[in-house]
Order: structure tokens, then sequence, then C-alpha cells
């Protein structure tokens, strides 16, 4: 047992955890993220559960997310979990023939095709995440050379998108024809059920934290899950079988593993005998740079906003521990997950609600992937877990990221300020931990190149009669420009010439 515990780098005097904490840290990043199982086919497959396809790729997503978060736990030894990103299952979605906007980059891809797009996005991350320069990854020299204003808001950012999240799933913040999003109608008792279900579990998880009552999240999610019972929020007939989710899962798996209609798996092996779309080739580069762009920003994003600001998870730089090989597991995990037949494989923000929980080793994301093994057994018992209950645990993770890393951003100096502000506040408003990122770095290179040469004309007036004026420096290193140049490509680039 403890050469086991070895692997998954779990030591409880080094570490400050117990295995009590990292198994109950596991299952609350499980519950805070399993509503991906059914959420992930319906983003990819436009018809639903009505596509004979929708229990296939439910599957794949378990088989994804099992194997990422494995990954995460005996490779990186890190409470991280992995599985199908939101956004990216949305783009890919977006691109596959019958999908909403399958047309919109003027073409229509199969299943097939969109899934080779991802495998060899996933390819190019791993081959970006063991190439070195100076005995350094591409990722590493990426971290290193972000702005510390970007790197510092990025939490800060995260912490708010992880909330607006759970904001959002519990219908507390509801969609407004005038104002875009608006505060759900509490006068409305049927529309609002779900929102107080997840303010309830919110006030029963910090009211349990304050008492320092270990395991607080999960109670909380428990609580609410109760408490949705006589709301009307907590669908107890799922667990019956008969609310569209089977308790067959032979039947599911004998779909998965075939080679017809109903199954993904390795469904992008059509491409060697298709190919693409006659003049897709633009198109095709430029959604796997996307891809590409996404998922590296969103990782580094995610791991830095739950890592950042606990020095038994990351260093004094807020640079996560073992940063190398948990880029490893998700670009491994992203090839993978497309050879499965699933979108990319990514770090989920969930994984803030089990470091919250106090989740510090492997075994937290090892106790998580036997939980997504568990569900593809029992999917109508999870299932019945309301999004409400889940959501009241996202708010809170919201509100202690909020707490540890506001304080490290520079509000004292005016481009730092800017560039943090604009980080966190596209990071949420636009739904895009990249684009929050994104923004983030090219307004601080901008402004800083303004600030540069003003001052150096300032310096070179004043230097005539002045011998002992000080040169301004130039602080923005040439991984951000690099990086800065990137993003204006993503920004500003068109997916297809059309």
């Amino acid at each position: 047992m403890k050469k086991f515990a070895r692997l998954l780098g779990f030591d409880p005097v080094e570490k400050q955890t117990s295995v009590r904490t990292e198994i109950i840290a596991g299952i609350v990043t499980f519950l805070a993220m399993a509503y991906i199982l059914t959420v992930n086919p319906n983003q990819i497959l436009y018809a639903g559960t009505a596509d004979v396809r929708w229990s296939s790729l439910f599957i794949a997503t378990a088989f994804g997310a099992i194997i990422g978060t494995l990954l995460m736990a005996f490779l990186a030894k890190m409470p991280l979990a992995q599985a199908s990103g939101m956004g990216l299952n949305s783009l890919l979605g977006s691109i596959i023939g019958g999908g909403v906007g399958a047309f919109a980059y003027g073409f229509s891809f199969s299943i097939g095709q969109a899934f080779m797009m991802v495998l060899i996005s996933g390819v190019i991350f791993l081959l970006l995440s063991v190439i070195k320069i100076k005995d350094k990854t591409f990722r590493e020299l990426v971290f290193d050379g972000m702005p510390i204003p970007v790197r510092t808001a990025i939490s800060v950012g995260i912490g708010l998108f992880i909330a607006y999240i759970g904001f959002q799933n519990a219908g507390v913040i509801v969609a407004n024809q005038y104002t875009q999003v608006a505060l759900v109608d509490f006068t409305n008792w049927e529309v609002c059920k779900p929102a107080i279900v997840a303010l309830i579990g919110l006030f029963l998880i910090a009211v349990l934290d304050k008492l320092n009552v270990k395991g607080s999240v999960i109670l909380g999610i428990v609580g609410a899950t109760l408490v949705g019972i006589p709301f009307g929020v907590t669908n107890v007939k799922v667990i019956t079988g008969t609310e569209g989710i089977s308790w067959r899962f032979w039947e599911n798996f004998a779909n998965f593993f075939s080679v017809g209609e109903e199954s993904v798996f390795g469904s992008f092996t059509s491409v060697f005998s298709e190919g693409f779309p006659a003049g897709s080739v633009f198109t095709v580069i430029m959604l796997i740079i996307t891809m590409c762009m996404i998922d590296m920003f969103d990782t580094m994003g995610t791991i830095v906003g739950c890592c950042g600001g606990n020095r038994i998870l990351s260093d004094e730089n807020d640079k996560p521990h073992n940063y190398g090989k948990i880029m490893v597991c998700d670009a491994v995990a992203t090839c993978a997950g497309a050879a499965l037949g699933t979108s990319t494989v990514t770090t989920f923000v969930e994984s803030g609600a089990g470091v919250s929980a106090g989740g510090r080793t492997g075994l937290t994301a090892f106790t998580t992937a036997c939980m997504f093994f568990l569900a593809i057994f029992a999917m109508p018992l999870f299932a019945m877990i309301p999004s409400a209950a889940t959501a009241s645990a996202l708010i809170y993770v919201g509100v202690l990221m909020m707490k540890h890393n506001v304080k490290s951003i520079d509000l004292g100096n005016a481009i730092s300020a800017t560039t943090g502000f604009l980080t966190i506040v596209v990071m949420v408003l636009s739904y895009s931990i990249t684009k929050g990122i994104g923004v983030g770095m090219v307004s601080y290179t901008l402004m800083s190149a303004i600030a540069y040469l003003a001052e150096l004309v300032k310096y070179l007036i004043v230097k005539k009669n002045n011998a002992e004026a000080e040169k301004p420096r130039w602080n923005v290193s040439v991984v951000a420009l690099i990086v800065t140049a990137l993003f204006l490509v993503y920004f500003f680039v068109p997916t297809t010439l059309g």
C-alpha cells in the first residue's frame, strides 16, 4: 500500500494531507465535473440522445477522462483531473456536418475528420511539451515568459470564471434580451427553484467551512441534492433508468467497440481513405492551430489558477510543481481521447474544487478517475445529482480563489492594473480562459511598448542636459512577443478564406 501511495506522490507529512482528505477531494472533483459525461455528447452531436452514437460518445468521454486523470495521478502526481474540454467540444460540434454552424467554415466535416484534427493538434501539443530548448520545453518557456501581471491575474480570473459557470448552471444568472445577463426573478417560484437550491448549498458549504468541518464541499453538494428533492430540482426518477439514461452498460459497451454507425471509436481512421474536403487545407490548418492555442492556454491558466498561491502545489513564482509532466499528461490525453472518439481532453477548471477540499497529491486524481470508471456502470445514480448542487461548490471555489489571489495583483502600477483587469474581465465575460489570457498578453505588450517609446524619447531629450539620466528598460520578453503575435493571429485571422 505504501509503495502504491508513493507512486501517486502521497506523503502525508510533506504534503500535509491524509488518505481520507485525498479521497474526499477526489470525489468532490468528480461531482463538480461529472456533468461533462452527458454534456459532451450533447455538445458534439446535434441530435443529442436521438443520435445513435450518443451512448458511444458518452463512454468515450468517460474513457478520455479516466486515461487523462490517471496520467495526472501517476506521472504528474498532482490533484488535477482531465476530461473533454468545454468550448473545444462546442468547436468540434460546430464543424461536424449536421450540427449548428456546420457550414460556417465553408465546409462540412465528418466526425472522423473532426477527430483527426483533434489528434493532430494533440501530437503537435505533445511535441511542444517534450522538445527542449536550453533545458526547457517550449511550454515551460511560454510560462516563464508570461508577464507577471497576466500570470497573477489568471488565478483571480479563473476563480470568477468558475463561479460564473456555477451561477449559470444553477440559473442564478440568466439571459436578458436588454442587458445580456440578469439575476433570476425570485418572484417566479418555478423558475428560481434551482437558484435557491444552489444558494442553500453555497451557504451550507461556507458555514461548514467556517466551523472547520472536513469535507464541507461534498457535504454541501449532498445537502443541496437532498434539498432539491422536495423542490423538484433533484430528479429521483433518473435512477429508475426510465429517463433516457440506461443501466444497460453492456449494450453501450458493445456499441462502442463495434465498427458500425453507432460507434465513434477509431472513427478518425476514415480520414486515411477519405481525406479532408477539397479546398479545406487552410481551414483545417487554422482549426488545428485554434485547438492548440485553446488547449495550451486553457491548461496553463487552469493549473495556475488551481495550484497558484499554494506552496505545496507550486513554487514561489506560482509555477505548479511537475509543470512539464502536467503538460505531457494533457497532450497524451488529447491524443488518446481523439483515438477513442471524443474531443480535446484537457485539465478541468473544476479541479479547483478538489484542491479547495484539501487535495494535494495524485491520490486525489486517482480517486476521481475511479469515480469516472464507476460512472460508466452507474450513470443514472450520478446523473441524479442536479447541476444546481454542484454549482454551489463551483461558486465557493470562486470565493476561495478570489480571496487568496487578488492581493497578488500589482494595482499600484497602471499598466499592471489595467492588464490584470482586462485579463480577468475578458476571461469571465467572453467565457474563455484563452481569450482572457490573450487580451491580457496583447494589452500588456502594446501598453509596455508605447510607454517604453515615450520614456525613451524623454530619456534622449533629458540626456542632453543630464548625462546621468537613467535609460528606460524594455521589460517584455522575446517569448511574450512571440505569444502576443500568435494571439494576434488567433484574434484577427479568420479560419476560412471565405
